[in-house]
């Protein structure tokens, strides 16, 4: 992979994305650096998938509809109801054409780190894992049990994160990506 330059990717989504939103994005990428380092994998690329993550979040969701019809990304009937869900698919486009990435891992790293996906990558899990346990997170269940295992056990992490996820949805009577149920399954029997 040929170097980036962290630094203008944290330059650019300084003015790209609200205060709280950029606090967010630098903690998950520094939880994802450190989770790469716990798990012996390339700290640079956990890294810039932890800055990307998000870099389509502030973003109108008329601003995220339009690009994906323009660039014919496909938009299910559940992120045509809820456009916020596109953050994730806009953002790996606009990693791959704005901010110039092009290792595949890292892109799916962004386009999953959502929804998770079945047999994600390490670094997919890795960064699906520091979304949910950088330090500015507060309010999600378990939160110290889950960080603690994260730098034990990463995929009992991912399962325990997912099925907090799901349980969170399902209280909330909030809209479940089917992607996400499906990741939950699918480890849940990979466990077994």
């Amino acid at each position: 992979m040929k170097t980036i330059n962290t630094k203008k990717i944290r330059k650019k989504l300084e003015k790209q994305l609200d205060a709280k939103r950029y606090e967010h994005t630098l903690g998950v990428a520094y939880t994802a650096s450190a989770l790469a380092m716990c798990n012996q994998t390339d700290i640079d690329r956990a890294l810039i998938a932890g800055l990307l993550h998000d870099c389509a979040k502030c973003m109108s969701n008329e601003k995220k509809i339009s690009i994906c019809k323009k660039e014919d990304i496909p938009i299910t009937k559940i992120e045509e109801k809820n456009p916020f869900l596109l953050h994730a698919k806009v953002g790996r486009y606009l990693a791959e054409k704005q901010f110039h990435i092009h290792d595949e891992d890292i892109l799916n790293a962004i386009l999953y780190h959502n929804t998770g996906r079945p047999d994600m990558s390490l670094l997919e899990k890795i960064v699906y894992v520091a979304d949910y346990i950088e330090p500015g997170r507060k309010h999600a269940p378990d939160l110290p049990g889950v960080r603690s295992l994260a730098f034990q056990n990463l995929d009992l992490a991912l399962l325990q994160i997912l099925k907090n996820t799901l349980g969170y949805l399902h209280d909330c009577n909030a809209v479940i990506d089917p992607m996400t149920q499906e990741t939950y399954d699918y480890y849940v029997q990979s466990e077994k």
